[in-house]
């Protein structure tokens, strides 16, 4: 008799197993993921009841409960939780001495990837200053944008960098933006020097209460990024997002034990906010590297025995670009966090340097949603559920691309697609999922929202991508609609671009957009040009033009002369089909033209050299 009942006990557990795996193959990492979700989200709700633990908070402590573990590894130089810890104390007293910085106070920071720019956030924070991240790419002219959008009234510069500064240092006085230099002298009329201050300065802690908020949803960051239309935005990053964006390698399994290796720009929210607040969380090391390098990496993996790093698309791409080896799996990395990573590196990925858990991630800086794809299925950006949609309130909505508008019903509101159908990608707000949008005009803030989605009075945020989800609830990305292409890891608005391209005097009218290259993540810039009556195409007047205003990403590779452009009804130019015709000579009558570095001009573009871009021997 209980021999009977045990082997019935078994044979529907092994039943419901079996059952489990066909059916819901998925279950269990689905669970422990969501149960990894609710706890953060439970310590989130605890500090919003309690004493609020921001990420400085967490850095904080951590360098008292581990203050001789190496924090930061940059070139060969370990520098402890404690040695981090005290020189960006240091350098909140010189500043708090030396300066009128005073809490509350937004001082912007342009700094290349070094320990300094740690050191420099970090004792703004601890100084209850919020922090604005400057692109170290942008132009004078976007720069001036970004000091005006943000209202910082005082600049830290990298030593490296303070040339760069030369064009707009009037500007900045005039403006009375006091500029300090990471040097220990300088020969710039009105710049202060910091370096040979930190020396005098003590290396005590700053009383906790300076730091302190009394809101989790306080700003504590501002990041730049160029949105959907325009010059660059500030996006407003509080303190809720920073806490959010760091639990993502402890979501993804990442330990004290695990060393984390960061190639992107600290100036992005991958890099400091995943990156380096995600390290702060886990208690583990960071090796920052200066720039990325295709040749280095997997040296530096095997020196540093990485075994989680970062990365996008466009970086995976350029290591298996490089020539094989006969030690490209002898290496201890185990993870890659990041985003935008195409099926077909993907899978060269995995085949060349071994089975290691790619980690995609989906959300924008400023966004009030994230994805993550904690299954690993190559090609998703993540993975939705029951449970999840509960938490996160999104949907996807037709979405015309050649009318370049959402599909609205007789009612005029938005319809849902169906499942496996592309579609624009909306995100509710509310109190859970909040959108701190962007500092200076309200107007930025309200062009990213949509209203009266699906009744009246709703409320979304608008992310400007096309997504679609499987029958699986896999979520993947298609394309970017509106305004902005990707290229080279940076997202580029074409309003800007056409706006520089305008000064110039023989353009009549400018229509900016990417085009897809083969090969190559995200879309390549290209402008569609009409001529003024009585002027010529030179392209060597618009090459001098956008190098001296645009940033190398920003920089259109293709130009195509048209005699007239199509609109849309309210006048709006289309880019569908100019999106769709590419730059390929053999199939557009319109004279084209090639972005050459070497000749320093725009030069026409010929079969060629189109074929020696799309077989990838031409590097672009």
């Amino acid at each position: 008799m209980v021999l009977s009942w045990v082997t019935a006990v078994l044979t529907g557990i092994f039943s419901v197993h079996i059952a489990q795996r066909l059916y819901f193959p998925y279950f269990w990492k689905d669970l422990f993921y969501l149960l990894k979700v609710l706890r953060f989200g439970a310590r989130l709700e605890f500090y919003k009841k309690t004493k609020i633990v921001t990420v400085m908070d967490r850095f904080v402590q951590q360098a008292q409960r581990i203050p001789d573990k190496p924090f930061l590894i940059f070139e060969g130089c370990a520098y402890t939780y404690k040695e981090i810890d005290e020189r960006s104390n240091r350098v909140a007293r010189a500043l708090q001495r030396n300066s009128t910085v005073n809490r509350g106070d937004t001082v912007a920071l342009l700094m290349s990837n070094e320990p300094d720019f740690l050191c420099v956030w970090f004792g703004l924070s601890k100084l209850g200053c919020a922090v604005a991240f400057l692109n170290t790419n942008i132009k004078s002219r976007s720069l001036l944008h970004c000091f005006n959008s943000c209202g910082a009234k005082l600049l830290v510069v990298g030593a490296d960098l303070l040339d760069t500064l030369k064009d707009v240092l009037p500007n900045l006085q005039e403006d009375n933006i006091s500029v300090w230099a990471m040097k220990q002298d300088v020969s710039h009329p009105g710049v202060h020097c910091l370096l040979d201050k930190l020396d005098q300065a003590s290396c005590d802690p700053l009383p906790a209460e300076l730091r302190a908020t009394t809101c989790i949803k306080d700003a504590t960051l501002y990041i730049f990024t160029s949105g959907t239309t325009g010059l660059p935005k500030a996006a407003v990053i509080s303190h809720l997002q920073s806490l959010k964006a760091s639990s993502g390698f402890w979501i993804y399994g990442g330990t004290a034990e695990d060393v984390i290796y960061t190639p992107l720009p600290l100036y992005h929210s991958a890099a400091s906010l995943i990156g380096v607040c995600g390290t702060i969380e886990l208690g583990a090391t960071c090796i920052l590297k200066k720039k990325f390098s295709a040749s280095q990496f997997w040296n530096d993996c095997r020196k540093y025995n990485v075994s989680i790093f970062q990365y996008i698309g466009e970086l995976c791409r350029y290591l298996c670009n490089q020539p094989k080896a006969e030690n490209e799996k002898n290496h201890k990395v185990r993870m890659g966090v990041g985003n935008g990573l195409r099926q077909d590196v993907w899978k060269e990925f995995h085949s060349r340097f071994g089975e290691i858990r790619m980690c995609e991630l989906y959300g924008s800086t400023e966004g009030n949603l994230c994805f993550m794809n904690h299954i690993g299925k190559i090609g998703a950006v993540g993975r939705s559920n029951f449970f999840y949609k509960l938490l996160f309130k999104y949907d996807l909505v037709k979405y015309d691309m050649a009318k370049d508008e959402p599909v609205k019903d007789e009612h005029g509101f938005c319809q849902r697609v169906n499942k496996g159908e592309m579609g624009l990608l909306l995100s509710k707000i509310n109190s859970q999922s909040p959108f701190f949008g962007y500092a200076g005009s309200k107007q930025l803030t309200e062009k990213k929202l949509m209203r009266d989605v699906f009744k009246k009075g709703d409320v979304y945020f608008n992310t400007g991508d096309l997504m679609a989800e499987d029958w699986e609830n896999f979520i993947s990305f298609k394309d970017r609609v509106g305004d902005t292409f990707r290229w080279k890891g940076e997202n580029v608005a074409t309003t800007e671009v056409a706006e520089v391209l305008g000064l110039l005097d023989f353009i009549q009218e400018v229509n900016v957009y990417g085009v897809e290259v083969p090969g190559h993540e995200g879309r390549a810039g290209m402008a569609s040009l009409i001529i003024r009556p009585d002027c010529v195409f030179d392209g060597k007047e618009m090459f001098e033009n956008i190098m001296a205003h645009l940033p190398a990403y920003a920089r259109p590779l293709f130009i195509r002369i048209q005699e007239s452009m199509e609109m849309t009804g309210t006048f709006k130019q289309l880019k569908f089909c100019l999106v769709k015709n590419g730059f390929n000579p053999a199939t557009i009558s319109d004279p084209l033209y090639f972005l050459d570095y070497t000749e320093k001009c725009y030069i026409p573009l010929t079969d060629s050299i189109y074929n020696s871009i799309v077989s990838g021997q031409r590097k672009l």
